[in-house]
């Protein structure tokens, strides 16, 4: 394996100098023109074009826990984990047509501000608390972590290195963060750009060594075919349901990933929660226009289609790879296998400039995530509750302040918990951290948003119970129905995990959390006034999409069904 050498460091180099100096060249625009508003520092209302929404959407989405989580589970469980990939692009369409107009109509900011517009101030509060806690203790330091950890593999692996490499993460995202959301967004399109081209030929020199290792010659085509050959299990999107003498292996596959049944249940929730009721990724659009957000969005999804070459193929080289005596050290490396090394594995093979390519990719994907989710933390607080409850007269240069102070405070946090890794994130795999952090909470917050939206008679107090009760099922699903219900019932059929505990496939309990959430929501909305008087104005004109979007949807529709169709 080639250590780092000095093409890799100018290439590097050059990357970091041409995202830092546009995004001073941008920020500094701003400035002449004198642009400081706290909704142009928080939204970048306004001036984000439809490509830098939707490069800036991919670039906000695609981090560590992609190239690394992500791709270790391409080598455990193969493509059928594209499911968040290609799902996400049907979600970004429901969320283009019908979830933008109602934010935009109703001139929503931020998250914890729909809440309160649609139900209570009480509401608001309690979920801007929960999203800070979130963003900050899950999302912030988890990026931060496989982050750092990816890059410091590649650079020897030396815990002191570990540390500046955070560090050095934390600062870059830092000053791109303070530079407020047009800075993040515009700079987004150049590490979209270095991502993909990046991971592109990440990509590339896997299919070549597996072609390679398979005695093919140099030749990515014939990798991909022979991986085909090789491994056809890998390239299943749809998980048999284990049997009664199923392998372990096999059934671990099946609780990540539970066949059909998944698209019936979480599949869902996860996607149209993260794409429609997150301020981290709304935030993009909810400064532009109708034709210019749904535009954005939909053109982040037809990318969404593409990611899985970048950051799951690699993966799966890495699996077949493996199976033929390939990588042995490189995935064991810390006496067992683990499969997030995958993505590192293979980025140690790349040749001279490549690996400084690749490994800008990947800065680029954690740095514009880091910033991005920065910026959200800091429009959430300053926005819902340092302006409502903490200095009511604040005024436009102190909330941009206050802002850039929180954005400082949520990075210094996330570099002392990722420090020593207080959170474990390592020990359970990136990839299920952040899944299982977000998803305890998702079917409550999802059930809360769409009714709020599109139900009029939705109450207040139906959201409380329904936040707090999705989070009750979640851990009852999740943690004891296996033990108080038996293993198999008519809602889910449990599965023992390696440590022989029965387990409910995770998105199968979150489909369930989520319907019973919705029915208790209801029941308790039936008591209240047929119409609320906070509920939205709805009418179907705000639903009509011109015909470019038509075509956009339409074209995204036949790629993925192309996909499904090969990959069943």
């Amino acid at each position: 394996m080639n250590k780092f050498s000095t093409p890799d460091y100018v290439i590097f180099v050059i990357y970091f100098i041409i995202v830092s100096s546009y995004g001073y060249w941008v920020y500094s625009r701003k400035k002449k023109k004198g642009i400081s508003g706290s909704h142009d520092f928080f939204l970048a209302e306004g001036s984000l074009t439809w490509w830098a929404i939707g490069a800036s959407l991919i670039a906000s989405n695609i981090s560590a826990e992609q190239f690394i989580g992500a791709s270790g589970q391409g080598f455990t469980v193969g493509i059928a984990v594209a499911a968040y990939e290609w799902i996400a692009a049907i979600a970004l369409i429901i969320v283009a047509v019908w979830f933008i107009p109602v934010y935009l109509k109703n001139k929503i900011y931020t998250m914890p501000q729909f809440l309160e517009t649609r139900y209570n101030p009480a509401v608001s509060l309690i979920m801007a608390l929960f999203w800070l806690f979130l963003y900050v203790f899950v999302n912030l330091t988890s990026i931060l972590f496989l982050g750092a950890l990816a890059i410091n593999s590649l650079l020897g692996g030396d815990p002191i290195v570990f540390h500046w490499v955070i560090i050095a993460l934390a600062v870059f995202a830092l000053v791109i963060a303070l530079g407020g959301m047009k800075v993040i967004g515009f700079t987004d399109v150049i590490q979209v750009l270095v991502l993909v081209i990046g991971g592109l030929a990440t990509t590339y020199i896997a299919l070549t060594l597996v072609s390679e290792r398979l005695g093919l010659g140099k030749d990515a085509l014939a990798g991909f075919t022979a991986m085909l050959k090789d491994s056809p299990e890998h390239f299943k999107m749809i998980l048999a349901k284990p049997g009664p003498h199923a392998s372990q292996a096999d059934i671990n596959k099946y609780l990540l990933l539970p066949g059909i049944a998944m698209y019936f249940a979480g599949q869902w929730i996860v996607n149209l929660n993260y794409w429609g009721c997150n301020q981290y990724i709304t935030q993009r659009a909810l400064g532009s226009d109708i034709n210019t957000a749904r535009t954005g969005i939909l053109f982040a999804g037809l990318m969404k289609l593409a990611m899985p070459v970048i950051v799951i193929l690699p993966g799966i080289a890495a699996y077949v790879l493996y199976k033929n005596g390939g990588l042995q050290q490189e995935m064991n490396a810390g006496g067992h296998l683990n499969a997030d090394n995958a993505y590192s594995a293979v980025l140690g093979f790349l040749p001279k400039g490549l690996k400084g390519l690749s490994i800008a990719a990947l800065t680029a994907a954690i740095v514009a995530s880091l910033a991005g989710k920065a910026n959200s933390i800091s429009t959430i607080f300053t926005m819902d509750i340092y302006k409502k409850y903490i200095k009511k007269d604040a005024d436009e240069k102190g909330m941009v302040k206050m802002g850039k102070i929180i954005i400082a405070a949520a990075m210094l946090i996330s570099i002392l918990l990722t420090w020593k890794d207080l959170l474990g994130i390592g020990g359970s795999g990136g990839f299920n951290f952040i899944q299982k952090g977000t998803g305890y909470f998702s079917p409550g917050v999802f059930a809360m948003f769409i009714l709020g939206m599109f139900w009029k008679r939705t109450t207040g107090a139906s959201a409380i119970v329904g936040v707090l009760s999705g989070f009750a099922l979640s851990v009852l699903f999740n943690n004891f129905a296996p033990a108080l219900f038996g293993h198999e019932t008519i809602l889910y059929t449990a599965y023992p995990d390696s440590d022989g505990v029965y387990q409910i496939p995770f998105l199968i309990c979150m489909g369930w959390s989520f319907f019973f959430t919705m029915l208790i929501m209801i029941g308790i909305s039936l008591g209240g006034p047929k119409i609320n008087p906070k509920s939205f104005a709805i009418d179907k004109a705000m639903f009509k999409v011109a015909p470019s979007t038509l075509a956009l949807i339409v074209t995204t529709l036949l790629l993925l069904a192309m996909l499904y169709v090969k990959f069943w």
